[in-house]
Parts: structure tokens; C-alpha cells; sequence
């Protein structure tokens, strides 16, 4: 095996799966004897189901020690890819290599007996992950501190919540070394503690350099913890590459009309073929002519030209566009570089070519990997919006906002939302349509993205005498 081999911690290649699909019993017994006694007397065989194909021809590789994200959405054949790589089922078509111990966490309790005590599963399902019963003896301590279930230990699963089952399987799972951590949706279970608890161990596993295959439906989850992602769609892989980006597409996907799914998806599968570039910790500021732009901070408000997104993604319009978004001094000047502690005022203008009711505006500013930082809406609630708004009208949208973020570049999202045959839904909106970038002068003591004005005092304290 050759060196770039030896970083590849899965591989899938040309990978399908087809399901049969029968629509009585009956045509299930068919299937099983009458192609025979067709084909016995010389006959073209006939089938009696339909092909469902949950995944076709989806080839991707995962480094070791990275960190990859499978979003899509319902029914799109994320759970179907991750249960092949876990062989629980096996591929109509294609293949699936794997270098190291697989632990996983797929439907809840899947693996455990639900006769079985806790205390029974937890030596069952680690022993089918390789370990011995001196290793789990050694580990079953920190197995039951972890999912936390108390005496329920030693009940049968059968009694357990899904919160408690859970963190069973969590538990067991992330305590048995593993090369190779698959997770599916298990961690939407679960109390707020319980969900941090999970993450942070999971980051220490990431840490470890352990490899993690990890499907969600929550776009912020994918882009904190990911290195790399990947877009499924009706069974079909449609694009790979930079989490932000990917989760961006996602978005789009998801929101688009019904009679422009099929476009919107045409347009990210081609997008995908041009393979979007990995994450890396570089920061991308600018892009002009194909030359990255890196300006050095300068301590004065301005505005730099150059300083303009690479990464908009526009949604499909339901009779609403969004133009000249802008940041601006509360004197009126356009800046894109900012001072941490003053107060900008972000404008847009909305310009409606169908009437629309029940609308409003809101605003949402993001780190350069795609974390959510914060934002606001015109309107509290539907109550509060705006209940009519005529066929070419025009409407100039302002926020104010206080800079309170570390030095930094961060971008910008727009949207007018509106009533969508009975649902509130996006009229329009624009993913990073401005992007700025926050000056810090060295006076700053901050650390991390959100500045809190923590200011230190360390004082030496004289030792207490003792008598």
C-alpha cells in the first residue's frame, strides 16, 4: 500500500443500492417461483416488484483524522450510505473499504437487546466492537458515568427511555477507541447538558485523530464540526467540499419552489462536478481575478472594493429581490472595515414584482466557517409583520447593529420572508452578500469571536500566616 493509501480511512467507489418494492404479498410469492418456471420453459422472465434505487453510483474518499458531514434531506439516502459503511447492509453495486475499528451510533438502541440489562448490552455491543471482557471490565466505569442512567443499569433496555438509550449507546460507543466514529442523528436526542457533553467529547475524539462520519439535518452542527461535507440527494451524491459551501447549497436546495427543485439541483450537481475545494484554516478574504486579496488591518473605518464575497448564494425568488445591500456609518459613509465598539447600520433594498402579505425582514451575520453568530427581524412575529405589500413597490430595510466581535472577517445574509400558499416561507434571500472585516487596535483583550470587554486584573495575593 502506497503512502496516499495509507491516509484514507474509507473509501466507497460506484456505490448503489437497490431495494425491490412489492406491492402485495402475492406479487412477493410470484417473484419467487414464477421467473423460474419462465425461464425453465424458455420464457423471458418477468418481474413482479419495482426498483427503488435508495443510492446510486456515490464514490467519495475520507482521509484519516478528518472530520466529514453528510447532510441532505429526508429521504435522500444519508442513513442507507452510512449502514453500508458499517456493513449492516450490503451494496447492490460498488464497494466500501474501511481502515480501522468502525463504532457507531445509527438508530437508537440498534444492537441492543431489549431483554438484555444496560450493564449486559454495554459487554454485548463493546465485544462486538473488538474489545475484550478484561478491556470493557476496565472501561465499564467510565461506560456508566458517561450515559449517566444510574441504577437503570441493571434494568432491561426494554424499560429505557429514548434519552436514556441514548446515552447508553453514546457511552459505549465513543469508549471503545474508535479509528472510525459513524453518527447519524443520534445526537438530537437528548437534553441540552447531554447534547454538549456528547460534543465535546466528540471534538476529543477529533482531537485523537480518529476519523468521524457524521450525518445531520442542523447546517451549524455540520460547519462547527466538520472539515469536509457532502450533499446527498435523492440517493445521488450532487456536491462535495468546503462545509459552508456545501450547507449553503443545502439551503438552497431545501427552500426552492417545487417547479425549480429540479433546476436548483441541475445547478448544484453542476457546481459539484467542478469539485469545490476542501476547508482549510486559510481565510479567504477577497477573490479578484482569480488572485486572492489579504489585506492587513488598519486602525480607521474604510472601504476596501476588493473586500467582496466569492461564496453568495442566492434562493429562487417568490416575488420578492433583494439589491444594493450595503454597511454603512451611521453618518451615511459605506465601510467595510469596522471598529470593534461602534455602531453600523446595515441597508438593503427589497423590491416586491408580486404583492405579498404577512412580511418580514431579518438579517444574519457568520464567521467565515459558517457559525451563526446573531442577527435580528423587522417584526417579532407574523403578528407584527407587515400585512400587505403591493406589486411593484420598493422598500429600503435598515439595522442597526454594535460591533462586538473580535478582529475577524464575517459575512452578512439577507431575507424578506412572506406568506407562501398559507406558510411563511422565503420570499427571497442572499447567503454572504456582504462580508466585513473588524479592525482591533492593541488595546483589546479579547479572545475567541465574541468580544465581551472582559478586562483582567491579576493581583499578587501575600500567603495568610498561619498560627
Amino acid at each position: 500500500m502506497n503512502q496516499e493509501q495509507d491516509d484514507i480511512a474509507i473509501r466507497v467507489e460506484n456505490l448503489s443500492k437497490c431495494y425491490q418494492i412489492y406491492d402485495t404479498p402475492r406479487d412477493r410469492l410470484k417473484q419467487f417461483i414464477l421467473p423460474r418456471v419462465q425461464h425453465t420453459f424458455g420464457k423471458q422472465a418477468k418481474n413482479y416488484f419495482r426498483e427503488f434505487w435508495a443510492l446510486r453510483d456515490v464514490s467519495f474518499e475520507v482521509k484519516k483524522g478528518e472530520t466529514i458531514g453528510i447532510i441532505g434531506r429526508n429521504g435522500s439516502g444519508k442513513s442507507t450510505l452510512l449502514q453500508m459503511i458499517c456493513g449492516t447492509l450490503s451494496p447492490t453495486s460498488g464497494s466500501i473499504t474501511t481502515y480501522g475499528r468502525i463504532a457507531a451510533l445509527l438508530e437508537l438502541g440498534s444492537g441492543f437487546n431489549p431483554e438484555f440489562t444496560g450493564r449486559e448490552n454495554v459487554y454485548m455491543n463493546a465485544s462486538v466492537l473488538g474489545l475484550s471482557k478484561e478491556e470493557i471490565d476496565t472501561r465499564f466505569d467510565d461506560i456508566a458515568a458517561f450515559a449517566d442512567i444510574d441504577e437503570f443499569i441493571e434494568q432491561p433496555v426494554k424499560m429505557y427511555s429514548s434519552g436514556m438509550m441514548m446515552r447508553l449507546s453514546f457511552a459505549v460507543a465513543i469508549n471503545v477507541d474508535p479509528q472510525i466514529l459513524v453518527v447519524d442523528e443520534a445526537l438530537s436526542v437528548g437534553d441540552e447538558l447531554f447534547q454538549r457533553k456528547c460534543f465535546s467529547r466528540i471534538e476529543a475524539i477529533k482531537s485523537s485523530g480518529a476519523t468521524i462520519l457524521f450525518v445531520s439535518h442542523s447546517g451549524t452542527q455540520i460547519v462547527e464540526l466538520c472539515d469536509h461535507a457532502v450533499l446527498m440527494d435523492s440517493g445521488e451524491k450532487l456536491a462535495a467540499g468546503a462545509p459552508k459551501q456545501i450547507v449553503g447549497y443545502y439551503q438552497k436546495l431545501l427552500y426552492a419552489p417545487a417547479d425549480m427543485h429540479i433546476t436548483v439541483r441541475e445547478q448544484i450537481q453542476h457546481i459539484g462536478e467542478q469539485k469545490i475545494p476542501r476547508s482549510t484554516n486559510t481565510e479567504v478574504l477577497a477573490e479578484k481575478g482569480g488572485q486572492v486579496i489579504v489585506h492587513k488591518p488598519e486602525l480607521e473605518e474604510s472601504f476596501d472594493p476588493n473586500l467582496k464575497p466569492s461564496s453568495t448564494i442566492q434562493y429562487e425568488s417568490h416575488g420578492a429581490y433583494i439589491t444594493s445591500p450595503a454597511i454603512l456609518t451611521l453618518a451615511g459613509q459605506r465601510v467595510n472595515n469596522l471598529v470593534r465598539g461602534r455602531t453600523y447600520r446595515y441597508s438593503y433594498t427589497v423590491h416586491f414584482t408580486k404583492s405579498a402579505s404577512n412580511v418580514r425582514f431579518g438579517m444574519l451575520i457568520k464567521t467565515t466557517s459558517g457559525v451563526e453568530l446573531g442577527g435580528g427581524a423587522s417584526a417579532r412575529s407574523q403578528q407584527d409583520s407587515l400585512d400587505y405589500v403591493e406589486a411593484g413597490s420598493f422598500y429600503q430595510i435598515e439595522f442597526r447593529f454594535k460591533c462586538v466581535l473580535h478582529s475577524g472577517v464575517y459575512f452578512l445574509n439577507a431575507g424578506v420572508v412572506g406568506d407562501i400558499n398559507g406558510n411563511e416561507g422565503y420570499l427571497y434571500r442572499v447567503v454572504d452578500v456582504e462580508m466585513f472585516r473588524i479592525l482591533l487596535g492593541s488595546d483589546s483583550f479579547a479572545t475567541g469571536i465574541v468580544d465581551f470587554e472582559c478586562y483582567p486584573e491579576v493581583e499578587l495575593k501575600q500567603a495568610e500566616k498561619t498560627i
